[in-house]
């Protein structure tokens, strides 16, 4: 096992330590950059993280962490950290990041950007109304991660990641210079909105149906789920085209086929939040693709009754 000494870079900070947020800290402190975590519960200051690399190399790191909820002291060491951080990147779940960021928002440096990486879409347009003069920037990712314990991480999938700019100012090119070389297979797309909406797409068949049905990712090439996910994608083109995005129905179609093929041992990660009775990102997907329509005067019928399940299948175990 390698240990890998600890040396906290103030000007990245990474909000949530689920998989992904652990795994983006183990890429960065690879390429040189140690980040810092920001979590909500108060914690030790500082964490051992465990990785288990693709090729099953197990290495250890020294993490600095910081609670949000230390504005509460008179010694806040998030403020005066947060001061010289140029860069936060946002991992929580999608129905997280608005009460994420409220709780660092008063400390927030002028200079500093937010990038938000979560499934889903929704969150971008709450946050930027938050911001003043602190640029946003989005991602998406198929990097696949798995929690073995807390602390430690095995990454199970290379993937790729995509990052654009949203509104306010833009990410500075030395730190997107950073992210670009730290994250395998990874790229800054302008714009970044089209993306966002092929990979809601993706989601909204596979996260609902396979919530709803209980099966694996490959149970869906099933003939009988063809007509319902051929509604949903003409629903979400439609919504996406009044929106400003154009998308193309048999591309996405391929698109899904084919992931659902690729991955069709996978659960998916609706499937695993309603199978360990947690809250789903129903809200960020169906939901916005719904919120979005309603905006625009257009029906939603297959994706508000996917919705529908979903938020009964959640009602059972979530008070």
């Amino acid at each position: 096992m390698n240990e890998v000494e600890f040396k906290a870079d103030p000007k990245v900070a990474i909000l949530g330590a689920g998989a992904i947020g652990q795994l983006l800290y183990h890429q960065l402190s690879a390429a040189g950059t140690c980040p810092y975590f920001i979590t909500r519960k108060e914690t030790l200051s500082k964490q051992t993280l465990t990785f288990t690399s693709l090729e099953n190399k197990v290495s250890d790191s020294e993490a600095q962490l910081l609670s949000s909820a230390t504005q509460l002291h008179s010694d806040d060491q998030l403020a005066s950290t947060l001061a010289g951080t140029e860069l936060i990147i946002v991992c929580v779940k999608a129905y997280q990041v608005r009460s994420a960021i409220d709780a660092i928002l008063s400390r927030l440096p002028k200079q500093c950007h937010i990038l938000l990486l979560h499934n889903g879409m929704g969150p971008h347009l709450e946050v930027a109304k938050q911001l003043s003069t602190q640029g946003l920037s989005v991602g998406t990712t198929s990097q696949g991660a798995l929690k073995l314990a807390p602390w430690h991480i095995q990454q199970t999938g290379s993937g790729s990641t995509q990052f654009g700019h949203v509104s306010g100012s833009k990410l500075p090119e030395t730190l997107k210079a950073l992210l670009l070389n730290a994250i395998t297979h990874s790229q800054w797309c302008d714009p970044i909105l089209p993306l966002l909406w092929q990979k809601l797409a993706i989601n909204a068949v596979i996260n609902p149906l396979t919530a709803i049905e209980q099966c694996r990712n490959g149970d869906l090439a099933a003939p009988h789920y063809q007509t319902m996910q051929g509604k949903i994608i003409s629903e979400l083109v439609e919504v996406a085209h009044a929106d400003g995005v154009e998308l193309d129905k048999l591309v996405l179609t391929n698109r899904i086929d084919e992931v659902i093929k690729l991955t069709a041992n996978n659960f998916s990660s609706m499937h695993q939040d309603v199978a360990n009775k947690r809250q789903t990102e129903i809200e960020a997907i169906s939901g916005y693709i719904i919120k979005r329509a309603a905006i625009h005067g257009l029906t939603s019928e297959a994706n508000q009754q996917l919705f529908e399940q979903v938020k009964v299948l959640e009602s059972r175990y979530l008070s």
